[in-house]
C-alpha cells in the first residue's frame, strides 16, 4: 500500500546530519489533508482516493455540496490505490504517515519561463564568438536539409519553456516537524514557492479522525497577538514614566492613590480612546 499527501513548497534551507554532513533541503508544508471521496470500480470504473488540502473562504455550490460536512478545501487531487475500501470519507492524513529516511516521488507544475532560445531551452552550446560568426553566438544553426520543404516534428528550436508537470523520484526525507506539519526533503523539488505538491511514497498510510489532530495555530494570528501585546506593554511603560511615584489626594477621608492605581486608570483611558 502506498502513502500519499498534498503539500505546499515553502523555501529551501540546509540541515546538518549527525556526522556533520551538510545537506540542502526543501521545506514542504504537508497536510493535514482530508479524504473527500473514495472511488471504486463499481461506480467509477477504477479505484482511487480523492483528498483535499488548504483552506478556501468561499466555494461555489457544486463544491460546497461535494464538501458537505467537511471543511472548504482549496486543492483537490486524487491518487490511485489498490484497495479503496481502507479509506473512509472524512479521515485525515498528516505528516505522521512519513518518517526520516523515506524516499518520495514529488510532482508539481514547474516554473514557467516564457519563450526561450535553444541555449537555455535545450542546452545548445552556441557558435564560436570569432572567425566569421558575427552575431551568431546563441543561434540554433542549421535545422536540416531543405529538400523536404518543412520542419520535422520534434526539432529542437526556441519556444515556450516551463509550466509542465514534472515528477522527481527518490527524494529522501531528512527530517520531520510534527508540530508544524513540515517535511524536510533533500534537494530541490519542482515548482515555485507556495505551489502545490503531490507527494507519494511506499509504506503504510496512517488515517486519523479530525479530533485526533492538534489544533492548527496560524502564523498570522500569532504575529498579530504578539504585536498587540508589545504595543500595550509600550503604552504601560510610557504611562508609568509620566505618573509620579506617590500622589496624595486631599479628600475628606485622606485617600492616598498609589502609582499602580494611577497606571491602571491611565491604561483604561488609553484603551477607551
Amino acid at each position: 500500500m502506498a502513502k500519499f499527501i498534498l503539500g505546499k513548497k515553502l523555501h529551501m534551507t540546509q540541515r546538518f546530519l549527525a556526522d556533520g554532513t551538510w545537506v540542502p533541503v526543501t521545506v514542504v508544508e504537508a497536510g493535514p489533508c482530508a479524504v473527500t471521496q473514495v472511488k471504486n470500480e463499481n461506480n467509477d470504473g477504477y479505484q482511487a482516493v480523492q483528498i483535499g488540502f488548504g483552506f478556501k473562504r468561499k466555494l461555489n455550490k457544486p463544491l460546497a455540496g461535494h464538501f458537505k460536512g467537511l471543511d472548504n478545501y482549496r486543492h483537490v487531487r486524487e491518487f490511485r490505490v489498490d484497495q479503496g475500501g481502507a479509506f473512509d470519507r472524512g479521515k485525515m492524513i498528516d505528516v505522521s504517515s512519513f518518517q526520516a529516511g523515506d524516499y518520495l516521488d514529488v510532482s508539481a507544475i514547474s516554473k514557467g519561463k516564457g519563450f526561450q532560445g535553444v541555449v537555455r531551452r535545450h542546452g545548445f552550446h552556441g557558435s564560436p564568438a570569432t572567425h566569421g560568426h558575427k552575431d551568431q553566438l546563441r543561434m540554433p544553426g542549421s535545422i536540416g536539409a531543405g529538400g523536404v520543404q518543412h520542419v520535422f516534428k520534434g526539432t529542437r528550436m526556441g519556444g515556450r519553456m516551463g509550466g509542465d508537470r514534472i515528477t522527481i523520484k527518490n527524494l529522501e526525507v531528512i527530517d520531520i516537524d510534527l508540530e508544524k506539519n513540515l517535511l524536510y526533503v533533500k534537494g530541490a523539488v519542482p515548482g515555485s514557492r507556495n505551489s502545490l505538491l503531490m507527494i507519494q511514497a511506499d509504506g503504510e498510510m496512517i488515517l486519523k479522525d479530525k479530533s485526533d489532530l492538534k489544533p492548527e495555530v496560524k502564523v498570522e494570528e500569532t504575529v498579530v497577538a504578539e504585536t498587540e501585546a508589545k504595543a500595550e506593554e509600550a503604552v504601560v511603560e510610557e504611562i508609568k514614566a509620566e505618573v509620579p511615584e506617590a500622589e496624595v489626594v486631599a479628600t475628606s477621608e485622606e485617600k492616598v492613590e498609589t502609582p499602580e492605581a494611577k497606571v491602571e486608570e491611565k491604561v483604561e483611558e488609553a484603551k477607551k480612546e
